[in-house]
């Protein structure tokens, strides 16, 4: 039955059918895909749930401040002292700055303040340093609910403006941030493309050792990935799913080298059968037909693994789930579709040099992976032992892993004008007063709100309460960076004191309980959707494999590499890299891709492994399933690591971090547990593996001189 379906997909006619509808699927998804960086939303207040309090703050700030004003600070900073000159030039820049297009109105009672001809001057927005070297001017912009796209060109009207000979410029604050955001991620849908197809290429010619073989994985995963993102669109355009610079990179990745692993089996099994058949029709109908359900099963695992995130509460986490999904449910359908019909339109030439001819023998046998068979066999118990001691000690590394979140300097490879603008402000005594903890309370009990707030330790002195429609807002400037553990415990001393006043209500927002209520989210996530996951990876493979031991044992070996890769990384991250933390959502990410991807290669095993053994049994169907599928493992692995580690071309540390710990973990899957750690598993139990199904009754032993007796048979 599957083979008629598969052979029906790759029919002399029906090839042709299928290219025709996947031409016109990316011509009309291109259009779309195109203006996906237009829907992103990279403003981390709208990533946290509605009950974050932080977010229920904002609800209640509207009669007070305009949820879109965007606080921006000019820096200026010269060494040796500003002259009177440039006080007199910052100033008539002040006045300059009030007609650049977005500059928000003064309204009475709503912070924060504006810069504007009329109020400049009399409310004090300049302020210069004790030493007299820095000066900073503070803006407020508002372009509606899409003003952070338009930062980046704000930031670069202002730096003309206040260019003076001599001084130094940043633009800092929330909108200097956004704009170093905008810049972080510029060009993703281009760079980091072009980036992962590069290397995808230069894996593809060195696996295929085909000049021209590459082209069609590499088409059919272009057509996936415009499809995709064509189809995110209409969701995120219609439907609120929140897509972002981070969502937009992983799914580039995502689709690109889960494709291309998909395409590496199926290309390996065609290869096989084309040896087996001379018709290549016929052989493609039965390469689909052993090769599709592995890939069915790994692609549902990974769908299923990202939409568990939409459990997490964090928007922008649960926001990546359908997002993923769709990338790869997508990937799938054109690796099972679109790539065999190109590869029977071509035919066999399109393997040149290396034609697989019909009756010419297949090299897998003599291989490196027969080599490790031949290795493991007399000790397959001591191997398995060995391997799994490694890798727990490796997991030790995990003590060095710091997830308190990163503060804004922190949180790039490299340094942004806004970060600079931040370090010059804070180095000179002057503090960012755009950085402030929001309060809300009920009207009657302002007074009593503001005084508990008075003599915190971290917040400055609270400017008079603010009435409007029975509530009162209360506002105190933070004296340290809005993401870094100081600014956290002020917020929180700040929320213990104001929830203290009976009657009050009191809710705290701002940019530093924003972040703050972001990593407490991160934390409740990592603790709920880690073994939601787990179960669900459980659950398929029990289905695949018709059996409880065998499933046990590949997520045990799957979460033990997680932990080896998380600990080695973070062992490279704190002495190699130097980054100072990680963010709180990375062991979630790390876990997911690790986890979802990485059983893969033991669900491409394993499969293979089952259908061996109804003829040749447990031990003797492991080997040739290790020598028959290693090679075409071991190159997806390192294609996955490869493209996972071009997220570290983008200047994010979070990023930077997932693709060092993906391609590792992937690299440990396909190198040593997959091959070594799983392999040993199955010669050590034999038959007992499949229990309680009775598949191998038999249970044979297998010596190292069967090995080379081992024919890959069907």
């Amino acid at each position: 039955m599957h083979r008629q379906i598969a052979g029906r997909l790759t029919g002399r006619v029906t090839k042709w059918i299928v290219l025709a509808f996947w031409i016109i699927a990316m011509v009309v998804a291109s259009g779309f895909a195109a203006k996906l960086t237009d829907v992103q939303n990279n403003e981390a207040s709208s990533w946290l749930p509605g009950s974050a309090e932080s977010t229920r703050a904002l609800e209640k700030l509207g009669p007070f401040q305009d949820p879109n004003a965007i606080p921006t600070l000019v820096v200026y900073e010269r060494e040796g002292g500003l002259t009177d000159a440039d006080l007199a030039a910052i100033e008539e820049q002040a006045t300059e700055f009030a007609g650049i297009e977005g500059i928000a109105e003064a309204v009475e009672g709503r912070t924060p303040p504006v810069v504007s001809p009329a109020t400049a001057e009399q409310l004090g927005f300049t302020a210069v340093s004790e030493d007299g070297e820095v000066a900073q001017t503070q803006l407020t912009f508002n372009f509606g609910a899409d003003g952070w796209e338009a930062l980046p060109d704000v930031a670069d009207e202002l730096r003309d403006i206040a260019d003076m000979d001599g001084v130094d410029v940043y633009i800092a604050g929330a909108g200097g941030q956004a704009a170093d955001a905008a810049e972080a991620f510029g060009g993703i849908d281009t760079t980091l493309l072009f980036a992962t197809l590069g290397v995808v290429i230069f894996i593809l010619l060195f696996t295929y050792r085909s000049p021209i073989l590459w082209i069609l994985p590499i088409m059919s995963a272009g057509v996936a990935l415009f499809v995709s993102q064509g189809i995110i669109y209409g969701l995120a355009k219609n439907f609120d799913l929140t897509v972002n610079g981070q969502s937009q990179a992983i799914l580039t990745i995502l689709v690109i080298g889960a494709g291309t692993d998909y395409a590496l089996l199926l290309v390996a099994r065609y290869r096989e059968e084309l040896r087996r058949h001379e018709d290549r029709h016929e052989a493609m109908a039965f390469a689909l037909h052993r090769a599709a359900p592995a890939i069915l099963a790994s692609a549902a695992t990974v769908v299923l693994g990202m939409l568990c995130l939409l459990f997490a509460d964090m928007n922008s986490t649960a926001g990546l789930g359908p997002v993923a999904a769709i990338g790869i449910g997508v990937t799938f359908l054109v690796m099972v579709t679109l790539l065999p019909a190109l590869l029977v339109i071509t035919g066999r030439w399109i393997f040149w040099p290396r034609r697989p001819d019909f009756g010419s023998p297949e090299p897998t046998q003599a291989g490196v992976w027969a080599r490790v068979g031949r290795w493991i066999v007399p000790k397959p118990r001591a191997v398995w032992v060995v391997t799994s001691v490694l890798l727990a000690i490796a997991c030790l590394g995990l003590l060095r892993l710091d997830t308190n979140g990163l503060s804004t300097e922190d949180t790039y490879t490299k340094e942004f004008q806004s970060i600079t603008g931040q370090k010059v402000l804070v180095d000179h005594g002057l503090v960012d007063q755009s950085n402030t903890v929001m309060v809300v309370a009920n009207a009657d009990r302002a007074d009593q709100v503001a005084e508990a707030m008075t003599g915190l330790e971290g917040v400055e002195a609270p400017k008079p309460p603010v009435l409007a429609e029975e509530v009162s807002f209360v506002e105190a400037t933070i004296d340290s960076d809005p993401s870094s553990p100081a600014a956290f415990a002020t917020v929180e001393r700040v929320r213990d004191a104001v929830h203290a006043v009976d009657g009050a209500d009191a809710l705290v927002g701002g940019g530093s309980a924003f972040y703050l209520d972001t990593k407490d989210a991160a934390n409740r996530d990592n603790k709920v959707i880690i073994p939601i996951i787990l179960v669900m990876v459980f659950l398929i493979l029990m289905l695949l494999l018709r059996s409880l031991l065998s499933p046990l044992l590949l997520v045990a070996t799957v979460v033990l590499s997680f932990g080896a890769a998380l600990g080695i990384s973070s062992l490279l991250f704190e002495y190699v890299f130097g980054f100072a933390g990680s963010d709180p959502g990375f062991p979630l990410f790390a876990f997911v891709f690790l986890v979802a991807l990485g059983i893969d290669y033991n669900i491409f095993l394993m499969t293979r492994v089952r259908e061996e053994t109804i003829n040749l049994g447990t031990r003797k169907g492991s080997l040739v399933a290790l020598m028959s599928t290693g090679g075409v493992i071991t190159s997806a692995g390192l294609v996955l690591a490869a493209t996972f580690l071009v997220l570290g071309t983008i200047p994010v540390v979070f990023l930077a971090q997932l693709g060092v710990a993906v391609a590792l973990g992937v690299l440990l899957d396909t190198m040593i547990v997959r091959s070594v750690l799983v392999t040993a598993l199955n010669l050590d139990l034999g038959g007992k593996i499949w229990w309680p199904s009775k598949l191998d009754r038999a249970n044979e032993q297998v010596e190292a001189e069967d090995v080379d007796e081992l024919e890959i048979v069907h």
